[in-house]
């Protein structure tokens, strides 16, 4: 008998991808029997237009490619480099269901998200068509018994750990290699992104 994979889609603005994005990611896989995590750089989020401290789509990518590389289960994705902008997530979900037409799709978003999931774009045909696994942020509490069928949320350590942080940390000249995937804090230097 032939079972369908499970993929979900775990979209970020990565920047810059760090250890708690890659924890989630694999820790998510595990937890709710995924085949595979696609890790996918956003280009612009439409609910954080403005973003200027954003690096390149290409050094995002690369650094997501660095991170991803050791990862077995989590890839990087650039489905949404190519994509019309702004790139909306429902949007993605449908191509990710014409490409693997053989898999179940769903999608990972932080409990920060979900509280203003109802926002996003075609939110309810997200639920209904693929799937919402939901991993806790610190400060942004779930109640698991009023989330609607096809939504799930991961009982999982949370993170507290931000792009943000490490952007102002790298910029005032602290070494935050330990914070980031192998490959990720020298790319940073060498191409001398977010004021190092």
């Amino acid at each position: 008998m032939h079972t369908r994979r499970r993929i979900a889609l775990m979209g970020g603005s990565f920047n810059p991808v760090h250890i708690g994005h890659l924890m989630v990611a694999d820790y998510v896989r595990q937890a709710a029997r995924l085949d595979e995590v696609l890790m996918c750089v956003s280009p612009l989020n439409p609910l954080k237009a403005g973003n200027t401290d954003l690096a390149s789509d290409s050094d995002r990518m690369a650094m997501l490619r660095l991170a991803c590389r050791r990862s077995e289960g989590v890839t990087a994705c650039d489905i949404e480099l190519t994509m019309p902008r702004p790139s909306y997530t429902v949007d993605t979900l449908r191509l990710l269901a014409q490409r693997f037409p053989d898999a179940d799709i769903s999608i990972i978003i932080g409990s920060d998200n979900w509280l203003v999931f109802d926002k996003w774009r075609d939110s309810d045909e997200i639920i209904r068509r693929f799937g919402v696994i939901i991993y806790p942020r610190p400060g942004y509490d779930v109640d698991a018994k009023s989330l609607p069928d096809n939504v799930t949320i991961i009982d999982a350590p949370t993170v507290d750990l931000s792009s943000t942080f490490l952007r102002r940390k790298l910029a005032e000249g602290f070494d935050m290699n330990i914070f980031m995937p192998d490959g990720v804090y020298n790319y940073i230097k060498t191409q001398k992104l977010y004021g190092t």
